[in-house]
């Protein structure tokens, strides 16, 4: 038995998750590897070669690294759950018209629960992933996420919704290491094509990237119900036909197959009434909206009114706003007009470094 613990490392085949696994089994840690099957690419009806994290070559190569270093490794079939959780949100959410975060929700619901029950059947102490962020023990007795030293990888935008039980379980050996150092790592440890590996930015179940062409071979049978409708202006007025109200973005200026003589973006969606709102730029610029379904992270919650930093995206890098707490959430006021505020996107709000916790965009459509 190791002195440090035994842990569960979530290794995908990828650069990240095998150096946080050796890296651990270079500290001293009993490492367990496991490899976590989402999605079975056949059944999105894509049309190119599988790729990124759930295909067989991400699997061999996870379950190499692990045979080399002598540690265990193990793969978990989650298809049943992922899928009937993580992808229907994925499809409710647009046809209710908003933009969801499927990573999101995957992390927080799905692959930390599916690790902690196997770590606990296994005996694991931690589980572990190769997450670029930190997670440490505050002087409350909180276990907080901080974000990772490289601004360009950070990822702690994507695990406000991980509550104190698996924090206080987890590690995140990455956060504070950069990427090009994560590279050379892989170089000494022997893993030259691994550290040459190109990474994928594509929703895991959505491998060709088109997620308007998964959702119309989704929402077969609703098509009387999304297309048809009008794009209109903010005063109502039509301005042509779209497509299907599913298949468009807050802030998405291209693809709309309409012209004005200057440039228009999607400043709002309507499901009710089946339109696509479009308007310049500064309408997408708001001062404030509504956040549920919080998860605090560094307090256990928030009676009174905080300034903070609020990202609403993942790549946004943050607007100085101020929350305010509210019955079923907080509403947040930006100290700068926020733009392309989107519906069903998270809001993670920070404190210097630290995710205090975070919600799902929540904004009443109001045509004048």
């Amino acid at each position: 038995m190791s002195r440090k613990g035994k842990v569960l490392v979530a290794m995908s085949g990828g650069i990240d998750s095998t150096v946080t696994a050796l890296m651990l089994h270079n500290e001293g840690y009993e490492v367990v590897g496991i490899t976590m099957k989402t999605w079975d690419y056949a059944a999105s009806g894509g049309s190119k070669k599988e790729t990124g994290c759930c295909n067989l070559d991400s699997f061999n190569d996870a379950r190499m690294a692990a045979v080399q270093h002598g540690f265990p490794h193990y793969i978990l079939d989650i298809r049943d759950e992922f899928g009937s959780f993580v992808v229907e949100n994925f499809v409710n959410e647009y046809i209710a018209g908003r933009t969801p975060n499927p990573c999101v929700l995957c992390n927080t619901h799905i692959k930390w629960r599916a690790l902690l029950k196997r770590a606990d059947a296994l005996g694991c102490d931690f589980i572990a992933t190769g997450h670029y962020a930190s997670v440490y023990q505050h002087e409350n007795g909180r276990y907080v996420v901080t974000k990772g030293v490289d601004e360009t990888k950070d990822q702690s935008y994507v695990l406000w919704g991980l509550q104190q039980d698996l924090l206080s379980r987890t590690l995140l050996p990455l956060g504070g290491y950069r990427k090009t150092q994560i590279r050379q790592m892989a170089l000494d440890f022997g893993y030259p094509e691994l550290a040459k590996k190109s990474e994928s930015y594509e929703i895991c179940f959505v491998p060709d990237n088109d997620y308007r062409g998964f959702l119309k071979r989704k929402i077969e049978g609703l098509e009387d119900r999304v297309n048809g409708g009008h794009f209109v202006d903010k005063d109502g007025k039509i301005l042509g036909q779209h497509k299907g109200y599913p298949f468009y973005t807050i802030g998405q200026r291209k693809g709309l197959d309409i012209t004005f003589g200057k440039p228009v973006y999607v400043t709002a969606i309507d499901p009710d009434t089946n339109t696509v709102i479009l308007g310049d730029e500064e309408d997408l610029e708001k001062e404030q909206m509504n956040v549920t379904g919080i998860n605090w992270i560094k307090y256990p919650g928030l009676d009174v009114e905080k300034d903070v930093i609020t990202k609403i995206r993942y790549k946004d890098k943050g607007t100085y706003s101020t929350i305010i707490p509210e019955e079923n959430g907080v509403s947040v006021r930006f100290y700068e007009k926020a733009k392309g505020i989107a519906p069903g996107q998270s809001a993670v709000f920070y404190e210097g470094d630290d995710v205090i916790g975070g919600g799902i965009i929540q904004r009443e459509l109001k045509i004048q």
